[in-house]
């Protein structure tokens, strides 16, 4: 059948669309449209280049993400099809990658735009920053990130044509019909753990809105300052002080929404996080700056919180964000959730929260919604969340996490800074991790989405001074490591960061990194660019080469000769692993030496290749033509550390690498 939204009722004085309530009559309505979708198989038609395609509605989930590479963008820095990127207000117009703390205006339609450009370079998810409506006031400068939720029922309205969140939230839903007519799945990032700067403290005989005090932070219950909530000119308001007067009186832009959330004890109150420690919980706390930390982990157990327990359940604030995004999958037809901080979060919510959603999504058809976190950790704090974490539970985390120990390491190996061997050192650790992440050594890469850029470091990947196959080869190793593949927007063009008004590179922030690429001259979307063909060919060459995506792992050894092998180590090594899926093997080798050539052999698997098979270079960063013959070895020497531990028959893969060279070599046959 097809589906046809009926349209909600208007449910609040100044935004016909706003949710004051997560019980509000018009999301019980989305919630139930939605659910009538699934059972009766119903469909979209959706207008595409001048054709009418018809879609599934809801959208089913992919098979197996680690067939979708994702392509995550900032939309107030993406594209804007009506108007350039907005200025300071002492500039009358800036260079399109200059930095700037405010909105750029980029729009949903611009996303929209751009979809074929994002579908024709490989990806097949899109992960798009949160949506939600953020605090009005100009003052609040940083909030065009998305990361400072005002209102979780509300789609920002400065993402819309027309500045109004009517027409926000019905782009939004054309973006993502349109994104699954082109077989795109849509990703929204949201947030568990702070909302935006609703209140601020009353201290030190005055209003603050940041303060750190390590007394109070570890105080006992009772200790919190009070607040002043804010209005929505972001200004405290004396007579708000800790208690918010009846939602009817407040405007759509005061304090926080939906209603649910208007309570001083939902929120840590304790001022700014001290550190990234965790605390008797397992978790950091603390305000991130203004934005206010919520206490997911609130428990309504008092016997004069009977009321609430019995509106929201033994857990009200987890309660009530539950609800929200569930209303947001409802409403959008969304496939995953990139979940923000979730490490300041205690890891039981986390689970709670990932399976609450994933039951819902189940209950609609979406038998594979994704969730990942940031997690910005070692391997050990990752398992705390991630799939099964406790070996006395049979309950699951959330699906995956960012690949931070990855990001941590490939970089510096790529350009020669770190030794070769932090990368076999990171799947060794994670190995030995895989009762907590319920992996396998082939199956630990449904559990990381990999990336080498992302919009909280102070520079990109390729830096101004980065040579072209330095990031080529990153890019390379990123795509064939397991994992699933993330790349950030602008990577394909080639962006390098942030310049000042002379063209020299501001590299000092995180605003270093979310250029404007909209306004870039002559093409800011060019699908002919170097790096964009690269990506694209390396997206393809993971879907012709199974074992990219969902093979073992193995680190090869490496020889100058011919019959001592052993592991390269050192900065400038030569990194060479091998993925290997059911009979067939595909080798990968780079050398990271900016100046020396490589000529020797790697090892193979000798039972798969007692034939000797040809192997071809099926893509090199430097256009390498060339194949070769598996070489039976006799007597091979292995050593570790310089030690002899063993001899025997070997399986090798004489190769040539020239600096800085990344090959991928695949069976002939």
């Amino acid at each position: 059948m097809q589906y046809s939204i009926v349209a909600g009722t208007h449910y609040l004085c100044k935004k016909s669309n706003m949710q004051t309530d997560i019980f509000s009559p018009e999301a019980m309505l989305t919630f139930k449209q939605i659910q009538d979708a699934a059972n009766s198989s119903a469909t979209k038609n959706v207008q595409l280049n001048g054709t009418t395609k018809i879609i599934p509605y809801p959208f089913p989930s992919p098979t197996d993400w680690r067939d979708c590479m994702i392509y995550f963008l900032i939309t107030d820095r993406f594209n804007n099809p009506s108007s350039e990127p907005k200025s300071t207000f002492k500039v009358p117009a800036i260079e399109w990658d200059q930095k700037f703390d405010f909105r750029q205006g980029g729009t949903f339609k611009g996303v929209q735009q751009q979809l074929e450009y994002i579908a024709s370079l490989g990806a097949g998810a899109i992960w798009i920053s949160p949506v939600l409506k953020n605090s009005k006031p100009d003052h609040f400068a940083y909030n065009y990130h998305g990361y400072s939720t005002q209102d979780f029922m509300t789609v920002d309205e400065r993402f819309g044509s027309d500045g109004t969140s009517e027409t926000a939230e019905k782009e939004l839903i054309e973006l993502v019909e349109e994104a699954h007519a082109r077989g795109l799945y849509v990703i929204l990032d949201i947030v568990i753990n702070h909302a935006t700067e609703a209140f601020d403290y009353e201290i030190d005989g005055g209003v603050k809105n940041i303060f750190s005090n390590e007394a109070i932070m570890n105080g006992p219950f009772g200790s919190e300052p009070p607040i002043e909530w804010l209005n929505g000119f972001g200004f405290p308001r004396s007579d708000w002080r800790n208690t918010l007067p009846s939602p009817d009186t407040l405007s759509p832009d005061d304090a926080i929404w939906p209603k649910d959330l208007q309570r001083a004890d939902f929120f840590r109150r304790r001022g700014n996080k001290i550190s990234d420690a965790p605390g008797p919980g397992g978790f950091a706390t603390g305000d991130f700056g203004t934005m206010r930390q919520m206490v997911v982990e609130y428990e309504a157990n008092s016997s004069d919180q009977k009321a609430l327990r019995d509106k929201y359940g033994i857990n009200p604030v987890l309660s009530i964000l539950i609800r929200t995004y569930q209303y947001l999958v409802a409403k959008l037809d969304i496939d995953g959730f990139r979940i923000d901080t979730v490490k300041y979060v205690a890891p039981g919510k986390v689970e709670n929260f990932g399976n609450a959603i994933r039951e819902f999504a189940l209950s609609i058809g979406k038998k594979n919604f994704f969730m990942f976190g940031e997690i910005y950790d070692d391997e050990k704090t990752i398992a705390k969340f991630v799939g099964r974490h406790s070996t006395d539970t049979d309950s699951f985390g959330i699906d995956a996490a960012l690949d931070f120990p990855l990001f941590f390491a490939l970089p510096g190996v790529a350009k020669g800074n770190i030794g070769v061997e932090a990368i076999s050192g990171i799947f060794k650790d994670r190995k030995s991790q895989e009762k907590g992440l319920l992996s396998t050594h082939a199956e630990a890469g449904r559990y990381f989405v990999t990336f080498l850029d992302n919009h909280d470091q102070n520079e990109r990947f390729n830096h101004p001074r980065t040579p072209e196959e330095q990031v080529l080869l990153g890019l390379t190793t990123q795509f064939c490591l397991q994992g699933i593949p993330c790349i950030y927007y602008g990577t394909e063009q080639g962006l390098n960061g942030t310049k000042d008004t002379d063209g020299n590179p501001v590299l000092d922030s995180n605003e270093s990194v979310r250029e404007a690429i909209w306004g870039r001259k002559p093409i800011a979307f060019d699908g002919e660019n170097i790096f964009y063909k690269q990506i694209q060919a390396l997206t393809k060459l993971r879907f012709t080469e199974p074992a990219l995506r969902y093979g073992r792992l193995y680190f090869r050894q490496v020889s100058g000769n011919g019959r001592d092998f052993g592991d390269s180590t050192g900065k400038g090594g030569i990194l060479a692993f091998s993925r290997i899926l059911n009979n067939r093997e595909v080798l990968i080798a780079a050398n990271t030496n900016p100046t020396n050539p490589f000529k020797g052999f790697i090892l193979l698997d000798l039972d798969l290749n007692r034939a000797l098979k040809k192997m071809k270079v099926a893509f090199s960063n430097k256009v390498t033509p060339g194949e070769g013959t598996v070489t039976i070895i006799d007597q091979a020497n292995f050593f570790e550390s310089d030690k002899l531990v063993s001899t025997g028959t070997a399986a090798g893969l004489f190769v040539e690498l020239a600096p800085m060279e990344i090959q991928v070599l695949v069976p002939e046959n």
